[in-house]
């Protein structure tokens, strides 16, 4: 049994962890050439020829601006389809629970001026939060998620986690709450 960690992306982080947690794999997937359909199918058959039948793993969740792109969503529904066409499961993690898993709330600041992390500033405290917890660097964002995702896949299977946040998001993976549901506002009897 190996724990993975897919981030979805036109460059698709893949990490896998043997059982005792030693990172035995960590790379971007590109797929071959530059046109796609080829692209997105040569990656995606690539990743699913590396999966075992017995592997945990844990795949990025869509955020809201991959939901807009079409090519990130086609490549993470693709990734989804070929694991299930297999008949392998897999586990989601949101991306904001990505982040949570080494610390990372999204903000900064001091209560009453926080501000949002954007862009590079939030990648960094990325990187900052994995090197802090897990002792690991790489310079490809999306190798960092996979990471956290290989590591929340571990955590799911052993149910070993370093801190409250990490438990916080293990509980929300295996028992999601239902969505809120906005109530209509009754225009009266007709």
């Amino acid at each position: 049994m190996r724990f993975v960690g897919i981030d979805p992306s036109t460059k698709t982080g893949f990490v896998v962890f043997d059982y005792s947690g030693e990172l035995i794999r960590a790379k971007e997937i590109t797929g071959v050439g530059d046109k796609d359909p080829l692209r997105m199918r040569t990656m995606i058959e690539d990743i699913v020829s590396q999966i075992l039948p017995d592997d945990v793993i844990c795949i990025e969740g869509f955020g809201f601006a991959s939901q807009q792109a079409v090519q990130n969503g086609g490549i993470g529904w693709g990734i989804r389809m070929a694991l299930d066409a297999r008949g392998i499961k897999y586990h989601e993690a949101a991306p904001d629970q990505v982040k949570k898993f080494v610390g990372v709330s999204g903000w900064t600041g001091e209560k009453g001026s926080k501000r949002r992390l954007q862009g590079k500033e939030k990648k960094a405290a990325v990187k900052e939060g994995i090197r802090h917890h897990f002792g690991f660097f790489h310079k490809s964002d999306n190798i960092n998620d996979a990471f956290i995702l290989g590591r929340i896949a571990e955590a799911l299977h052993k149910g070993m986690v370093q801190t409250k946040e990490q438990a916080e998001v293990i509980e929300a993976i295996l028992s999601p709450k239902a969505p809120k549901t906005k109530k209509r506002k009754s225009k009266g009897a007709i």
